[in-house]
């Protein structure tokens, strides 16, 4: 598993992108302790937290900016 930080442009961490080895990935808040949703290779989905489809392809990262809102 990787953990990506996603920062914005002064470097402060906006949250956690971790992508696992067949390529899902599960979006957290900074620093960490709420999941936001999650992006699903298989399916090419990404869905909320609660597994309702978000979009189709991966946007997990707009994730982070719509909880910033």
């Amino acid at each position: 598993m990787t953990t990506e930080y996603i920062k914005d442009f002064s470097q402060k961490i906006l949250g956690i992108l971790e992508t696992d080895t067949n390529g899902n990935q599960t979006v957290r808040n900074f620093p960490g302790r709420q999941i936001l949703g999650y992006y699903k290779k298989d399916r090419d989905v990404t869905t909320d937290f609660y597994g309702r489809i978000i979009s189709r392809g991966n946007t997990a990262i707009a994730l982070i900016y719509k909880d910033k809102k």
